[in-house]
């Protein structure tokens, strides 16, 4: 059963944010809110954690993993970003986008595109989120926490949908799964982020999420 912190939205306390980061390091997998949706996560550099979020999102080691940054600076030091990557991340950071990035040598390779070598990296304009990632020191793992209902009704990690469903059954859903759940009011949102490819010369957009329409002002 997880430990649930009721956490301020906007001026998270101190004393919780710790502890929070205390169980983090000691590999604990949390139920957290973004700026996009709710989303499973641990500290990137715990193996054991990460392999946890795969099983629960029943993802196999091939797929890629997503994690936070708290800023565009610290995204450098787990990513080679060109110029022409720079000046778009710039205008959308902090923002509900992921940037696909070559990865350097401090991604682990259990979160990389095994093939690519490339990494997927968030910076959230979130004030919950980015508390967490100054406090804990490192990046945060980040994959959406949407648990649609199967056929037969049962709400089910292993697919995807647009419909969304209400804070309560979320975290009734992750209670066994997960060791944290971080609650700061929020209902969960259903609309994913933007996805921009930023690994070759000619920047794209691979995936349309929220605030698609500014990103392809710069792309």
């Amino acid at each position: 059963m997880a430990k649930t912190y009721t956490i301020h939205p906007e001026s998270p306390q101190v004393r919780t944010v710790e502890q929070i980061v205390g169980m983090l390091r000691d590999g604990a997998v949390m139920l957290y809110p973004t700026d996009t949706v709710y989303a499973i996560g641990c500290d990137l550099n715990s193996k054991s954690a990460v392999q946890r979020v795969r099983q629960i999102k029943q993802q196999s080691n091939d797929k890629p993993l997503t994690f936070l940054c708290p800023s565009l600076s610290n995204v450098a030091t787990y990513a080679r970003v060109s110029d022409t990557a720079y000046r778009i991340m710039r205008h959308l950071i902090p923002g509900p986008y992921t940037f696909l990035l070559p990865a350097t040598k401090l991604v682990p390779r259990l979160v990389q595109n095994s093939k690519r070598k490339t990494t997927g990296i968030r910076v959230p304009d979130h004030a919950v989120s980015q508390t967490l990632l100054n406090a804990l020191g490192n990046p945060i793992i980040s994959t959406s926490a949407h648990l649609p209902q199967d056929d037969n009704g049962q709400f089910s990690s292993s697919a995807q949908t647009e419909a969304s469903i209400s804070q309560a059954e979320l975290f009734d859903c992750l209670d066994k799964l997960v060791d944290i759940i971080v609650d700061d009011g929020s209902e969960p949102g259903y609309q994913v982020s933007t996805i921009l490819d930023l690994t070759e010369s000619e920047p794209a957009i691979a995936r349309k999420g929220l605030g698609w329409e500014e990103a392809a002002t710069w792309v």
